[in-house]
């Protein structure tokens, strides 16, 4: 089983117990069944949820549920959204990388945000699982961002961490080209948890580190106050035409971006972990032709 070294005391988790695979809430190492999926939990009033997660937290001072697998925190219906160039050093990087550097200059300041689609969750990898960078790229780095779980009413419901691995040859490349260099297959991760909103505020401290044959190859740290645009903000302009009738998650932005001389390569292990959140590794492979 999957687990995290920073984990939270509670959390909801999507796991694999023998045949079914269904939503718990474990709290410290004992999982109990939810009842539901998140897509009902997020359809309820915020007291109605939090008091389903807290009776499932009653439940697990029991004996629990045997858990083998802890997938990735999301239903397959649901979306994974995420905003761009909500930190200084994003916005940098993207000057660093871009042909035309002065629409990342714009958004950064600008009163309405970048945001774009990411995934499905069938198409995001749990903790564990493989990210991938694309064989068709040059320039590829992680982008450990903080998410954000949005209930259907577009208040915020809970924290998990992401990755929204991305090429940054092909988005330098021309800004058309932002769904090829941040959309394909295995380019989303989440996990391994969500830690639910009422025990757990920001700010938060982020880390990234990349590892190589055994080696620390990258290690950068940043803090969600250093973000340009707050929380809700985001969460309103991402709910202002859209509806998400299930919930959605929104990955708000990196703080940690790796200079001109560093791409992801087969086989590094990525690691980002955010404090009183938990900690999401993945290897990384290489996908496409």
């Amino acid at each position: 089983m999957n687990q995290t070294t920073n984990p939270a005391p509670v959390a909801l988790a999507r796991v694999r117990s023998g045949d079914d695979v269904l939503w718990a809430v474990r709290s410290d190492d004992v999982y109990a069944p939810l009842g539901m999926t998140l897509s009902a939990l997020l359809r309820l009033p915020r007291d109605e949820a939090r008091g389903a997660i807290e009776r499932a937290r009653v439940d697990a001072a029991g004996t629990g549920i045997r858990v083998d697998t802890v997938l990735a925190p999301i239903d397959p219906e649901q979306e994974v959204w995420a905003a761009g160039v909500t930190y200084l050093r994003s916005r940098d990087g993207r000057i660093e990388e871009a042909t035309d550097g002065s629409p990342y200059d714009r958004v950064y300041v600008a009163e309405r945000p970048e945001l774009f689609f990411k995934a499905t969750g069938r198409r995001t990898v749990a903790a564990g699982d493989a990210v991938a960078v694309r064989a068709d790229s040059t320039w590829d780095v992680p982008e450990p961002e903080l998410g954000v779980v949005f209930d259907a009413n577009g208040e915020i419901f809970g924290f998990v961490p992401g990755n929204d691995a991305s090429s940054r040859s092909i988005e330098g490349e021309n800004l058309l080209y932002l769904p090829q260099a941040k959309v394909y297959t295995a380019s989303c991760a989440l996990g391994p948890e969500i830690v639910p909103a009422w025990l757990a505020a920001p700010p938060f401290g982020i880390s990234l580190t990349i590892v190589r044959d055994g080696e620390t190859v990258f290690s950068g740290e940043t803090s969600t106050d250093a973000m340009a645009r707050s929380l809700p903000d985001l969460g309103e302009w991402l709910f202002r035409a859209v509806d998400f009738p299930d919930g959605t998650f929104l990955l708000t932005g990196t703080g940690i971006v790796p200079g001109a001389d560093f791409t992801l390569t087969p086989g590094d292990e990525v690691t980002i972990a955010i404090d009183g959140v938990g900690d999401l590794t993945n290897p990384v492979i290489r996908i496409g032709r």
